[in-house]
Order: structure tokens, then C-alpha cells, then sequence
């Protein structure tokens, strides 16, 4: 039987499931809720590495940085300043993600932040499975600038 493969550029998602012998996944089987589950993890991973890299501070500072730029409002202002600039693949997973029903709610931001937020976590969590880091970073980095 032939296995599909979740990415044909490598990257960390493919040395996972290399090193823990999973097999690998096609990435159009996964939800658009999966897709924002992991870019959720991955945007905070790169904002703290953002944050870590410009300079040592204490916990604390570092905390509420990322704060400001992890919370829901900030990622609807983030995507809203960057969506011209997505693919016509990462549009679409962004529309998906942003549509797609969760039975989570949010706690300091209106329903729509909240639902664009989900989509542009959707959009870095595709990009990590594919192994595309450094467009999550590059979109991560625009939406940054854009609504500093």
C-alpha cells in the first residue's frame, strides 16, 4: 500500500515522523481546526523565539510581549494587514479556518477576532506541515510590522 506523503520539502513535521515511525499523513485529510491547532503552537513558538533572540530580558517582560502580539485581537489586525499577500492556497485555509465551527470560545475578543485569528493560526499550521517555516516566519514577521 502507498503511503502519502504529509510534505515533500522535509522539515520538522517529516523528521517526527521519521524518528517516532508514524506514518506519514496526507495533510488534505487534515481539518482546518488540526491546521490551526498546531499553527496556534508553532505562532507562539516562533514569537517567543523572536522575542528570545532580540535580547535577554526577564520572564516576565518577555511574557507580556508575547502577550500582545499572541492574543486574538492582534492576530485579526495581523491577518487583516497580510491577506493580500497570502497564496491563493493559503487564502483558502485561512477561509477555512476562519469558518470553521469550534466549540471554543474567545475570551477577550469579539467573535469574528476571534474566528480570523483561528485562520491565520490555520495558514501556520499548514505552512509548518508542509515544511514551509519560513513563510509562517515571513507572514508572522509582516504581520508584525503592519500592526505595530
Amino acid at each position: 500500500m502507498e503511503k502519502s506523503l504529509m510534505n515533500s520539502s522535509g522539515g520538522i513535521p517529516e523528521m517526527l515522523a521519521d524518528l517516532y515511525e508514524i506514518p506519514k499523513q496526507d495533510i488534505k485529510s487534515y481539518s482546518p481546526l488540526t491546521f490551526a491547532y498546531i499553527g496556534d503552537a508553532v505562532f507562539e513558538l516562533l514569537v517567543r523565539s523572536v522575542l528570545v533572540q532580540s535580547g535577554n530580558a526577564s520572564v516576565n517582560k518577555l511574557n507580556k510581549a508575547a502577550s500582545r502580539i499572541e492574543c486574538a485581537p492582534r492576530q485579526s489586525a495581523m491577518i487583516k494587514a497580510i491577506r493580500e499577500d497570502l497564496t491563493e492556497q493559503e487564502l483558502k485555509i485561512y477561509k477555512r479556518g476562519r469558518n470553521a465551527k469550534s466549540v471554543t470560545k474567545a475570551k477577550n475578543a469579539t467573535t469574528a477576532e476571534y474566528r480570523r485569528a483561528t485562520g491565520l493560526e490555520a495558514v501556520i499550521g499548514y505552512l509548518y506541515l508542509t515544511g514551509d517555516l519560513r513563510r509562517a516566519a515571513e507572514l508572522l514577521k509582516l504581520g508584525i510590522e503592519r500592526t505595530k
